[in-house]
């Protein structure tokens, strides 16, 4: 097995802005936690990002928001990419599409992907289902990541369970698993 952490959509947009979760903040500690464990054991780090521009289609749905090179895309400065890690931009809800989010993982071995971020019921769903139909194993680690409320939490944690075969751990376990040789 050889996992890469990927960090969805930690902007100060879904943190602090105008399209927050609650528990956004709350989830912070533990994907720093994450990302040192996965820089101390040598393991990918990749940040997939909002970065919307003027006209994109989500738009519709949530107004105008992390517009590209904005103070709102920015990733919150607690989880800013250290030194060798990955940054993907996307204009849609997941990571995969249209990122090269995938040629990166195949190029750098990947076959696990460890789920992180906001919202689990939007764009980590939606990442997740991709990282399904590429093929990875995948682990969402249940307290890293959140949604606009509990109930469309947890509606997504047990959907990409029962549909896609993610395995929910628990930050403990997704530690052990990123520090395994």
């Amino acid at each position: 097995m050889k996992p890469a952490l990927i960090v969805v959509d930690m902007l100060e947009e879904f943190v602090r802005g105008r399209l927050k979760s609650p528990q956004a903040e709350a989830i912070v500690p533990a994907i720093k936690k994450l990302i040192e464990a996965a820089h101390a054991s040598g393991r990918p780090v990749i940040h997939v990002v909002d970065s919307h521009l003027p006209f994109d289609a989500e738009f519709r749905i949530w107004g105008k928001h992390a517009l590209k090179g904005s103070p709102e895309a920015r990733i919150v400065e607690e989880l800013a990419p250290g030194e060798g890690d990955l940054v993907f931009e996307k204009r849609h809800y997941s990571g995969f599409r249209d990122t090269g989010l995938d040629a990166a993982l195949r190029d750098l071995g990947v076959d696990t992907v460890v789920v992180t971020g906001i919202h689990t019921h939007i764009c980590v769903l939606h990442t997740v289902a991709d990282a399904f139909y590429h093929r990875y194993e995948i682990y969402v680690v249940k307290d890293a990541v959140a949604a606009f409320s509990e109930s469309d939490h947890e509606y997504a944690l047990n959907y990409m369970k029962q549909i896609y075969g993610a395995k929910l751990v628990s930050l403990e376990e997704a530690l052990d698993l990123l520090r395994r040789e």
